[in-house]
């Protein structure tokens, strides 16, 4: 997917802003990364002293492990009666030396043959010999998930490794769950450094139906865990498991209308699903943000926090509902968050593809006024803008300006005050259709006391491709 240094976004070509009265061309700004947290780096040779030791030392181990095959718990031998037997003849003729050879030389290919097919953790060989570097990386998650304590990483993979084949993870993929889940939680776009995001919409549960379909009964239960594990290994598959590449998630847990903790059902299988995830998915989370937070989601936190470790503690972002869209936007491109949230993301969207999705920023002083000029010299072309102002409470217009001195201006939206909104209905689109040489003019003027956020994007398309 993406490196995991901080991915530039692509530019659309250069725009015209002006502040205060007096026009100017500027390049767009990216919207500005957040520094607050930062990965550490799976090359070997930014590892310290102690890592590169910790490391060396779970690799030694597990080898060993591997190759005297104790790594997972031995199942009882199974005696079955329709072996075919050699033949009284054939066991004459042949040496018991050389019976006993082939047989060995058997075992081993089997033995190899087992450690090539089922010791792989994600799709990576876990046999270090081999000196894949995607090993290094997976073996790092689990060193750093238990602070590089060599032992107890070694015990968190053994029991990673047992959990997977107990219940037969590796087959969770293919699995069908049904399509009433399919809204709990999904994949949707990247963020600012290119790590895959998923949503968690505990909302729907709110449906009495449904939360009872999904955690009424003990049974319910266990098969939303394997649906909230097939949708973690889902995730994995959009990973870069090597050094520099893109290793971990960005949970965003929507919380907005979920049900409250005083729910036992849905406490029992958070508790699980927590636990599950933290033991058997290390360091596969950048980041979880929870949003929309309502006041109960504190006295829930205080019980999850005690099975939580510091490091996973660490990586907790917290927002409530006035604030969903700038948290968002501190992690995630504008042009990645849906419109649901405040961004310019929509579903089947045709206008604004991946090419021309970019959003720029401008920021409004306070009792200051923004203007963005949008080219349009080609008669008969077609001029789509979508804007937005974090918070509004700002005056907003849009005109087209011919060249000709002779034309008039056309007013394309009268100057309105624009007030805050649900965060659904999303930035402002509008379209032109110029019929002569010009330019549209977007004035925004910000007549509060409070710096404003300007997000914009803008496209133009010509009249041959309509």
């Amino acid at each position: 997917m993406a490196i995991e240094d901080s991915i530039a976004q692509e530019q659309q070509p250069s725009k015209v802003a002006q502040e205060n009265g007096k026009v100017f061309l500027s390049e767009p700004t990216a919207v500005e990364k957040s520094s607050s947290y930062r990965e550490e780096s799976d090359f070997l040779s930014d590892l310290k002293d102690f890592e590169k030791k910790a490391l060396f030392e779970l690799k030694s181990q597990l080898e060993e492990a591997i190759l005297g095959n104790c790594l997972l718990k031995k199942e009882p031998e199974k005696n079955d009666g329709n072996v075919m037997k050699a033949e009284k003849g054939d066991e004459e003729a042949q040496p018991e030396d050389a019976g006993e050879e082939k047989a060995t030389q058997q075992c081993e290919e089997k033995k190899f043959e087992e450690i090539n097919n089922i010791l792989c953790l994600w799709g990576v060989p876990l046999l270090p010999s081999k000196g894949r570097e995607a090993t290094d990386v997976i073996l790092l998650k689990f060193l750093r998930a238990r602070e590089f304590k060599v032992n107890d990483a070694f015990e968190m993979l053994k029991n990673t490794l047992q959990w997977r084949k107990d219940g037969n993870i590796d087959s969770v993929l293919e699995e069908e769950f049904g399509a009433e889940l399919g809204s709990a939680a999904y994949m949707n776009g990247i963020d600012k450094e290119g790590h895959p995001v998923c949503y968690n919409i505990y909302g729907v549960f709110a449906d009495e139906e449904l939360y009872k379909k999904t955690f009424g009964t003990d049974e319910n239960r266990r098969h939303f865990l394997r649906w909230r594990f097939q949708l973690m290994e889902k995730g994995i598959q959009k990973l870069d498991l090597r050094p520099g590449g893109v290793t971990s998630l960005l949970q965003i847990n929507d919380l907005k209308n979920s049900p409250g903790p005083s729910r036992k059902e849905l406490r029992i299988a958070m508790k699980q699903a927590v636990g599950a995830l933290q033991d058997n998915y290390p360091e596969y989370v950048a980041r979880n943000i929870f949003i929309n937070v309502p006041f109960w989601f504190y006295a829930l936190n205080a019980l999850l926090y005690p099975f939580l470790t510091q490091r996973s503690k660490s990586k907790f972002v917290v927002a409530r509902p006035a604030k969903v869209t700038d948290t968002l936007l501190k992690y995630i491109p504008a042009e990645e968050v849906p419109v649901q949230y405040g961004g310019f993301k929509r579903e089947n969207d045709f206008e604004f593809s991946d090419q021309d999705a970019a959003v720029s920023e401008i920021s409004i002083k306070a009792g200051s006024t923004v203007t963005i000029e949008i080219p349009a010299e080609e008669v008969g072309s077609t001029s789509i803008w979508e804007l937005m102002v974090l918070n509004w409470e700002v005056n907003y217009k849009a005109e087209f300006v011919p060249f000709d001195q002779g034309s008039y201006t056309i007013i394309v939206q009268k100057s309105k005050k624009m007030v805050s909104q649900s965060l659904e209905a999303g930035p402002i689109r509008n379209t032109f259709i110029n019929n002569e040489s010009g330019k549209l003019i977007l004035t925004i003027d910000n007549t509060s006391s409070k710096k404003k956020r300007l997000l914009y994007r803008y496209k133009t398309k010509k009249s041959s491709s309509l």
